[in-house]
């Protein structure tokens, strides 16, 4: 009995985790409302700027995302040092009304002390799941700048196995197409065989629209691995839609990759 009693909890303590705190969010005056829960290994951020994947020992693996891309455009990335902490991941809503309008997300850093007559909420520190389950009903549900926003502080979280329900929001027709196409990047950023399986069979799912398509071809166009390589070929080689098709070829071309040239070979061969 106390198996299944674990099972049941299991089951509804995420949505319901997640409805509580968007009901604290909803609650909350007109203004900014700040959480922050833990972020996942090799994560890290100044607090400011900078968030970085994939980081051990002082060195990242996979860029760098967040608004220094913009400030910072033209200029040398590594000119200026700072310190990459773990986390947390910090995430600032605006609330109007009860309704999220838009957000930021950091790691690291400290949040700064607003004026006294400033309408800041603080809810502190959530749990991962329940920060994640909140952004991913916002995603789900809302059909503003801060449905696509909330894909990556969601990313972020730590602890939390994010591609499946990421391939879900990615499949939903009534989620916003903006929010689908950022599913579908990040879940090309999540590590694993399974989530470039997803990505493949994302393409092949002639219930999904082209430009949702096109995202997870490129989402598979950044795979570490061998498989994103070999599924862009059976792409291009097979898929029914051309545009898909003509994608899948254009970032083999960016590839480097041997086979790649093999297949331009061929086709250019066939076609003379």
């Amino acid at each position: 009995m106390t198996g299944r009693l674990v099972l049941v909890w299991a089951l509804v303590a995420g949505p319901a985790a997640a409805q509580r705190l968007g009901a604290r969010v909803a609650a909350a005056p007109d203004g900014t409302v700040r959480l922050s829960f833990a972020a996942r290994a090799g994560v890290c951020g100044d607090g400011h700027n900078v968030i970085a994947l994939e980081c051990a020992g002082g060195n990242c693996g996979r860029g760098r995302w967040g608004r220094t891309i913009t400030l910072n455009h033209g200029f040398d990335d590594d000119e200026v040092e700072y310190d990459c902490e773990p986390g947390p991941v910090r995430v600032s809503l605006r609330v109007r009304a009860g309704r999220v309008q838009s957000l930021r997300t950091y790691v690291g850093g400290r949040w700064v002390t607003p004026p006294r007559d400033a309408a800041v909420t603080d809810l502190g520190t959530a749990s991962a799941r329940e920060a994640v389950d909140f952004l991913l009903d916002l995603a789900t549900h809302q059909d503003t700048r801060a449905g696509e926003e909330t894909i990556l502080p969601a990313a972020l979280a730590d602890s939390v196995t994010i591609w499946p329900m990421l391939l879900k929001l990615a499949r939903d027709d009534h989620a916003p197409a903006r929010t689908r196409r950022q599913a579908v990047f990040w879940l090309g950023q999540a590590a694993g065989d399974a989530a470039t399986r997803g990505l493949a069979d994302l393409v092949d799912d002639a219930d999904v629209d082209r430009d949702v398509k096109e995202q997870a071809v490129f989402a598979l166009s950044q795979q570490p691995r061998d498989a994103g390589v070999a599924a862009l070929l059976r792409i291009a080689r097979t898929h029914r839609d051309p545009g898909v098709r003509r994608k899948a070829l254009f970032w083999l071309g960016q590839s480097g990759d041997p086979r790649a040239l093999a297949l331009f070979e061929e086709l250019l061969t066939e076609g003379r």
